[in-house]
């Protein structure tokens, strides 16, 4: 079973639960959101394992998890990215933001979510138990295909987009 940390809206840890009754509840728990660029600046995209209990099949950022208990986010980040992407890459938190969303099945995302960006040109190992596939895109084709196609794409991803890209640009990205 496994579970997310419960926090206040201040980040502070108020408690630990199951992950599904979590998204049940919605309770807001600790999340983070990593996206990596590559030296063309293109976001790696994934597109969520088919068999994922939740929005199964989208597109979203690189990669994106809980921290465990008593884990730290740089330790969770680098863990999930390895578990997720099968790569490494340094990466820094650049901001936090809050939001609720439903995701599908009765299921609702909210979480307060630490962003992390990174630069790699390493090619992506896929754990298929997690992604589907993978694809670099620039953000001014995000942009637009968000627009013209936003079922295609997560929940936290479009809610996040904008303030992510405006933050890849303050970095030179």
């Amino acid at each position: 079973m496994e579970f997310v940390i419960l926090v206040d809206n201040n980040d502070h840890q108020i408690g630990l639960m199951e992950k599904q009754a979590a998204h049940i509840g919605p309770h807001l728990h600790r999340a983070f959101s990593i996206f990596i660029f590559n030296s063309q600046g293109e976001l790696l995209m994934q597109q969520r394992a088919l068999s994922k209990y939740h929005s199964p099949g989208l597109w979203t950022n690189t990669c994106c998890s809980h921290p465990r208990d008593g884990e730290t986010l740089t330790e969770a980040t680098s863990r999930r990215l390895m578990e997720e992407m099968g790569m490494t890459c340094e990466m820094h938190e650049v901001y936090t933001f809050i939001y609720k969303a439903p995701v599908g099945q009765g299921l609702t995302e909210h979480e307060f979510d630490h962003v992390w960006i990174g630069r790699s040109d390493e090619t992506p190992q896929i754990n298929r138990e997690e992604v589907e596939s993978w694809k670099y895109m620039s953000l001014d084709n995000l942009k637009v295909d968000i627009q013209l196609h936003p079922e295609l794409y997560t929940e936290w991803f479009k809610i996040t987009f904008e303030e992510m890209s405006h933050h890849a640009e303050l970095l030179g990205i």
